[in-house]
């Protein structure tokens, strides 16, 4: 959010477990409706191919976030 304030497009990326902790902490933070990509949780037993495919996916919501039109 720091980016953000100073200009710089931003989103976050978590993990489903942790996307009502990160809506409240936006809106605590002023912030309501702060972009973020949810990603399957968890990730540390992830295969390295599950992980790679989670990875390309985030990305590609990552990109349609910072490039959407307000």
């Amino acid at each position: 959010m720091a980016g953000e304030r100073r200009g710089v497009p931003a989103v976050s990326v978590m993990t489903e477990q942790f996307t009502s902790a990160a809506e409240l902490m936006a809106t605590v933070l002023g912030a309501d409706g702060f972009p973020f990509v949810v990603i399957p949780h968890p990730i540390s037993s992830a295969t390295h191919e599950a992980l790679a495919e989670t990875a390309r996916t985030a990305t590609t919501e990552c990109v349609a976030l910072l490039t959407r039109e307000l």
